[in-house]
């Protein structure tokens, strides 16, 4: 049993999330208030809708993803849930975040990725104050045409967009097919990530890595079945963007108690912690770092080094990071020492 005084600790630390779906973190009173504004007050219940977020397997959860966009309907919903996004991690002391966004999951309006990012950046600059956030343009694999939408991003990328991603059906769609709009990216500067070896094998890693020359990897949990790809990993330093919960819920994972944080952060691995769809797992920061306590024995000098690796991790500048750690640092001795 975790200590009131260790969650305490957790709650206060200032924190940093790397992988983290504006659609999946809106809360769940949001997320009603879109449902009733387009189907009315009694299609479904803040109870229902709880209950409507437990999956099977990975294709359920990207049912159930699709159908609660169905809701974000207008750009001003966008704005909405963005800054109802910003102030629950503000409320989590989460003081720096880089959000995907998938402008392209967006069906239900003739939507333009740019007025979508804009919307949604005007969304978060009502919390500007309290937590800085950059955003991650998701292409997604099972959707559009990749190099026009990229080309409208990059027109927007004043935005705070600071990187390219790509979630969706890993199964189906392996990263080497992304190759060339990937390479165009790069080349417009953007950072580059990629969810690999989540849903598949570590093959699937290193496409990602060779094909795609991504600067970070999203779940990665398949690469502990590669002895040759954790040494890569480490050798070459690739942060992961790591979502143990997420892992569970969605199958990817048969438990926590299997999950391979552990030992990818002992072997010296840069593994950050995240929430992924926090809203859509029932997860907080806060969670996630409490259940690895409990389930690998982890002690708050662990949790300083993984709030660490997050920073490490993260694609703000030099200056922004510099800051992140000496806050990170002084909490850590105030309350340790």
């Amino acid at each position: 049993m975790v200590s009131n005084n260790i969650k305490s600790f957790i709650r206060d630390l200032p924190k940093v999330e790397l992988h983290l779906h504006l659609e999946g973190a809106i809360p769940l009173n949001t997320l009603l208030q879109l449902i009733e504004k387009y189907m009315g007050k009694k299609h479904i219940t803040l109870n229902e809708l709880e209950q409507k977020f437990t999956y099977t397997n990975f294709d359920n959860f990207i049912d159930t993803w699709y159908w609660k966009n169905s809701f974000i309907r207008e750009y001003d919903d966008y704005q909405f849930i963005a800054e109802q996004v910003a102030l629950n991690l503000a409320e989590q002391n989460i003081r720096y975040a880089e959000i995907y966004f998938s402008p392209s999951d967006f069906t239900k309006i003739d939507s333009q990725p740019q007025e979508i990012a804009t919307s949604i950046r005007k969304g978060l600059n009502k919390h500007s104050d309290r937590i800085t956030i950059n955003l991650i343009a998701d292409l997604v694999r099972d959707s559009e045409p990749k190099l026009p939408l990229l080309n409208k991003i990059s027109e927007v990328r004043d935005q705070g967009i600071i990187g390219i991603g790509l979630g969706g059906d890993e199964l189906q769609f392996p990263p080497k097919l992304f190759t060339e709009v990937f390479r165009k990216a790069k080349k417009m500067g953007f950072y580059i990530t990629c969810h690999a070896g989540e849903a598949a094998g570590p093959d699937y890693i290193w496409q990602a890595i060779r094909d795609l020359k991504v600067d970070r990897i999203g779940h990665g949990t398949s690469a502990i079945k590669d002895k040759k790809l954790v040494k890569y990993l480490l050798e070459h330093k690739i942060p992961i963007e790591m979502c143990p919960i997420s892992n569970v819920r969605t199958s990817a994972v048969t438990s926590l108690d299997e999950h391979p944080i552990y030992n990818f952060y002992k072997s010296g691995m840069l593994v950050s912690i995240n929430t992924d769809d926090p809203k859509m797992f029932n997860t907080t920061m806060e969670k996630e770092y409490i259940s690895l306590i409990e389930i690998f024995d982890l002690n708050l000098f662990d949790i300083y080094n993984l709030a660490q690796n997050s920073i490490e991790s993260a694609w703000c500048p030099t200056n922004t990071k510099k800051e992140l750690n000496s806050e990170l640092a002084k909490y850590y001795k105030r309350l340790v020492n």
